[in-house]
């Protein structure tokens, strides 16, 4: 198994469980009180995901009731920073 194979495992496990499935459907929400970041970016909070073959794409509401979609490359992630409060 190549180095990018072994990371895309990470990053999917660490995806999945900084989310819970929403039920009907193959995308996920962010758990309550958990935000995310990759590789730096834009730090997304209650987004839903989608985790691809190839991709993961973040879904998050604007303000102004439009809809964010960032598309991600699983084998070109450097790094995912999840947030949430100490216990």
């Amino acid at each position: 198994m190549d180095t990018a194979s072994s990371m895309r495992n990470t990053w999917e496990k660490i995806l999945e469980y900084a989310s819970s499935p929403v039920h009907g459907t193959m995308s996920r929400q962010l758990r309550t009180g958990v935000s995310l970041q990759i590789d730096r970016d834009q730090v997304y909070s209650q987004a839903q995901m989608f985790i691809g073959e190839t991709f993961v794409r973040l879904t998050m509401k604007q303000d102004n009731g439009t809809a964010l979609n960032a598309y991600y490359d699983l084998a070109k992630i450097k790094s995912i920073t999840t947030i949430s409060a100490m216990k």
